[in-house]
């Protein structure tokens, strides 16, 4: 029996590379889902492909209203919510700190940081009427440690490790668990393309080739791990964070013709 039978999961940033690789996968164990974000012509678009298990909402993470719309929107279509995954995303420019301005870094805590936490917020009232469920929050191997040029980003996603634990302490007698998963550098337009205001993409800047693993994440790599964190398997485990990087954060691997 597929692990998401009956249950209704939404996806915040759901039409972007790893937010649809998320849709698909739960779809295809059987979940109702809930596609969250801005781009209306390609949410649209995958909900029609999906079918009837599919809903789009139009869904600004960084706005009470949207919020206010949104998970009442995934009540009514499917009975219930059973999962939040706060997948939704931006990065900034590289600059220095010196350098970035105002603007930038609150457009960044904005949608990453404060997103996560509206998200929580609204969630959890028809998550406890779900009678229990999960969130997962999607943060970065930036959050465990720093990046020079990219304070915005790192401030935020090493927000979201704290905000992570502190909704598990306090949803967990209410059946909410919550986790972390620190992505790598994943294979999608956000690594690809250089951000807004950017002339060059973060792929630009990492080689795999030091990597135990030495390849870029693939989406399906961060996908198979929420699956697992979002399902009964993973009942024992809260306010928890994993890391799905091919060991980026391990330091450079011995080469093959040295072993």
């Amino acid at each position: 029996m597929p692990r998401f039978d009956d249950r209704t999961v939404l996806v915040t940033g759901g039409t972007g590379g790893q937010g649809s690789s998320h849709v698909r996968a739960f779809h295809a164990e059987g979940a109702n889902v809930v596609i969250g974000g801005v781009d209306a012509a390609r949410g649209a678009a995958l909900a029609d492909e999906l079918g009837p298990r599919a809903l789009f909402t139009h869904l600004d993470v960084t706005d009470e209203s949207s919020w206010s719309a949104a998970v009442p929107a995934a009540e009514r279509a499917f009975g219930a919510l059973h999962v939040l995954v706060n997948n939704a995303g931006v990065q900034n420019p590289p600059a220095t700190i010196e350098t970035t301005d105002r603007d930038t870094w609150s457009r960044i805590l904005d949608v990453n940081l404060t997103g996560t936490f509206l998200g929580l917020r609204a969630a959890a009232p028809a998550l406890r009427r779900a009678g229990g469920g999960v969130v997962v929050n999607i943060a970065s191997t930036m959050a465990l440690g720093g990046t020079a040029h990219y304070a915005p980003y790192v401030a935020s996603k090493w927000a979201v490790r704290g905000l992570t634990r502190t909704a598990a302490l306090e949803l967990g007698r209410d059946g909410i668990r919550v986790n972390a998963i620190h992505p790598g550098v994943i294979a999608t337009p956000f690594i690809h393309e250089p951000a807004a205001g950017a002339t060059v993409a973060i792929a630009d800047r990492y080689s795999p080739e030091p990597f135990a693993i030495p390849r870029l994440g693939e989406p399906t790599d961060v996908t198979r791990l929420l699956l697992f964190l979002a399902s009964s398997d993973a009942s024992f485990v809260t306010g928890s964070e994993y890391v799905v990087d091919g060991g980026l954060l391990l330091g450079p691997a011995l080469r093959a013709d040295a072993a």
